[in-house]
């Protein structure tokens, strides 16, 4: 998932009537849930340490376009608000790529899991509420498409919860030699992924493509 000032998902999910409600709707085809981030070799996951060009924007502009919906934790989202939208209504001065990303966000169905906050007011934004492994689980029985996530203590949790099926990662050239970093909230046990694809970047970054290995 891209940052906000630095840094670099048509949906089938029919919205909400309320901004609180938890999903409700099934589907026998059920969608992934494909987490993406931006980590350094070091495995360091702060935002102002990636790459953030046209390249790296483009590349999450394309995974956007692919997914049904985005899920992220409150922290991220607040981060996402404070910055994109004013860069979709032209508030914000932004290169192309960066506009083009943030106009299709704007449109993108945004799914929030939050114990602290209830309100959403970003163009289609809508909170999972309740017990984490229903809500979450709902969401990608509605969404086909796949559902993006891109929040790193959400992953933690939800991989502990067993849910996540892929991971889309950005890895830098970089070794930031601080934190945060992926996962530092720990797992119960190793987690044994597959290698589906790895493309270098022009810029130096190689994109991860991994499975959950069952």
């Amino acid at each position: 998932m891209t940052s906000t000032r630095r840094g670099a998902y048509s949906s089938s999910l029919t919205p909400f009537a309320r901004a609180d409600a938890v999903v409700t709707l099934d589907s026998p085809d059920m969608g992934l849930l494909i987490f993406s981030l931006n980590l350094t070799l070091d495995g360091c996951v702060d935002h102002q340490e990636g790459i953030a060009d046209d390249e790296t924007h483009a590349f999450f502009t394309r995974l956007m376009d692919e997914g049904g919906a985005m899920l992220w934790g409150r922290v991220t989202y607040e981060m996402m608000e404070s910055y994109w939208p004013a860069v979709a209504r032209g508030d914000e001065q932004a290169p192309p790529a960066m506009r083009e990303w943030a106009v299709k966000l704007e449109a993108k169905p945004k799914y929030v899991v939050s114990s602290t906050r209830k309100e959403f007011p970003w163009a289609n934004s809508h909170h999972i509420a309740g017990d984490l492994r229903e809500g979450v689980q709902k969401l990608k029985d509605a969404t086909p498409a796949g559902v993006l996530l891109g929040s790193g203590r959400l992953a933690t949790e939800l991989d502990r919860l067993g849910l996540i099926d892929e991971y889309k990662l950005l890895v830098h050239p970089r070794i930031a030699g601080h934190g945060p970093t992926l996962y530092q909230g720990g797992l119960p046990g190793t987690r044994r992924l597959e290698l589906l694809s790895a493309q270098p970047l022009r810029n130096g970054v190689v994109a991860m493509h991994y499975r959950r290995a069952r």
